[in-house]
């Protein structure tokens, strides 16, 4: 390599670099796959490095990118079926008791870890608060509802507020294609969008007590104390199954009988996914050891927890930054009741 070609890479870097965090979030919102985005950000750097030298700096840099982003969203959108989640396929079960339906062989909505969110500009607070609300689940799952071009243009616009002659230039529309688009992408999304029943959602150190006190719970196998924490309305969601529950009593009934069964028998990590609060769940094998089962990430109110979305896809857990196990504990930490609750025992 040249030093020419070095200072060349070095420049395409230095500039290009700082987008990819925000880059990837929107490819993520566009298909609803962490995986998926992370190999269409590669595929935008990877063409976006090919057209460096004649990138003439018309558009921002910023914009030149999402624009490469988007065709190649768009693109491998084409011929893929929107990610769901159970509840978007079907009523809930009404049997806790019965056994769930097998995987369904569908390319389900997965989490975004919150460690990937951009940070914002200069890590401004209130920057980080609106990326990871435009980031939440039930968000991501509407969006997936609204045809391809749609969604790109209500993520431009609403969330990464680009001018509308910003996004024109982008897709190579018209202003007043992009406006029509917005309405229709606004007025489908209104449809489908879980509507609000006027209960606020818990701040910070709600949320914390909430999560921690969900977590004893499994560790500690206490039915009582989770139906404590549920909303009257939970639901309980666990793809790859579309089989999902609703209502206090069935989501309880359901982790009674199948999950919490005994001390000691699951360990939780506390985690961040969506902008919501999320923890890893680890079960235990015959050989002691904690195995990854499963990434809940909750939806919670001030009355309490409102939406569990389990994803039992042990692959998720290296996205997260967690271990495929957990060492083994001490013989007299393994059932030892209230242990969560310490938060030396925290990641």
């Amino acid at each position: 390599m040249t030093a020419h070609d070095r200072a060349h890479e070095e420049s395409f870097a230095r500039l290009t670099d700082p987008y990819r965090s925000e880059l990837l979030a929107y490819c993520y919102r566009m298909l609803g796959s962490v995986h998926d985005a992370e190999d269409l950000v590669q595929e935008t750097y990877l063409r976006a490095w090919r057209s460096y030298e004649g990138f003439e700096g018309r558009a921002s840099l910023r914009t030149w990118l999402y624009r490469i982003a988007t065709n190649a969203c768009l693109t491998a959108l084409e011929h893929r079926e929107r990610r769901p989640l159970p509840a978007g396929l079907g009523a809930p079960s009404d049997d806790p008791d019965a056994p769930v339906a097998p995987p369904a062989e569908t390319a389900w909505l997965q989490p975004f870890p919150d460690r990937l969110a951009p940070a914002g500009p200069d890590d401004d607070p209130a920057a980080v608060v609106t990326a990871r609300s435009s980031l939440r689940l039930a968000l991501v799952a509407a969006l997936q509802h609204l045809p391809a071009r749609q969604r790109a243009v209500l993520i431009l616009r609403d969330v990464l507020a680009l001018r509308a002659a910003e996004v024109a230039a982008l897709l190579d529309i018209s202003v007043p294609a992009v406006k029509s688009l917005l309405q229709r992408a606004r007025a489908q999304l209104g449809r489908v969008a879980p509507t609000e029943d006027g209960t606020g959602e818990a701040g910070g150190t709600r949320q914390r007590e909430l999560l921690d006190r969900y977590a004893a719970a499994f560790e500690n196998a206490d039915v009582g104390a989770l139906i404590g924490l549920l909303t009257e309305d939970a639901a309980l969601e666990m793809p790859p199954t579309p089989t999902w529950f609703s209502g206090r009593a069935s989501v309880a009934r359901f982790f009674e009988t199948r999950v919490l069964t005994a001390p000691g028998a699951s360990r939780m990590v506390v985690t961040a996914a969506n902008g919501q609060p999320a923890v890893a769940m680890y079960g235990r094998g015959e050989d002691g050891v904690h195995r990854a089962h499963a990434v809940m990430v909750l939806s919670i109110r001030d009355t309490g927890i409102a939406r569990i979305v389990a994803f039992r896809e042990p692959g998720l857990f290296a996205l997260f930054g967690l271990p495929d196990a957990l060492p083994l504990l001490p013989p007299a930490l393994r059932t030892a009741p209230g242990r969560v609750n310490d938060p030396t025992k925290r990641r």
